[in-house]
């Protein structure tokens, strides 16, 4: 099992903004860990003292990219950072998380990726209770997308 401090060392997110307490299992296509910080009264994505359910999705976005620090190679090359441009087919079961005295499990499944774009289905639960669950498009490399998408002058493409 992974702790925050693995975490907190291979993503991006850092002090409380690193909500993820553990990786509880994960291969090449899932990962799902556990969280407890949606209890703690100085959450950083609280607004007027509660957790909304659609902050669950900042929660399965670390996950998300737990998993692809995980898939990094081995060489100690840095994974390219991952921007969540996209979530669609999101249900959210509860109104708020704060209020959940279990522990969330957090999943996230690849569903498909280019080494561009990752597409993700996730879900958050607590005692096996449904609270969130989604799809996320995740892009890895947006200079290459920057690239494809911006036409230069010498491209003689038109704005």
């Amino acid at each position: 099992m992974l702790d925050h401090a693995w975490i907190a060392a291979h993503i991006p997110h850092q002090g409380s903004m690193c909500l993820l307490g553990s990786v509880l299992q994960w291969d090449s296509q899932r990962i799902r860990c556990r969280a407890n910080s949606h209890r703690n009264p100085d959450n950083p994505l609280r607004s007027s003292g509660q957790l909304g359910s659609a902050c669950g999705i900042e929660y399965a976005a670390q996950a998300m990219a737990v998993h692809g620090a995980l898939l990094a190679p081995a060489d100690g090359t840095r994974p390219h950072a991952g921007f969540l441009v996209s979530v669609r087919g999101t249900t959210m079961h509860v109104p708020r998380l704060d209020n959940i005295d279990a522990d969330l499990d957090i999943e996230a499944v690849c569903l498909n990726g280019d080494g561009g774009s990752v597409l993700y289905q996730f879900s958050l639960r607590a005692a096996g209770r449904l609270l969130l669950d989604g799809r996320a498009a995740v892009v890895l490399n947006q200079e290459a997308v920057t690239q494809r998408e911006t036409p230069t002058a010498s491209s003689g493409e038109a704005p």
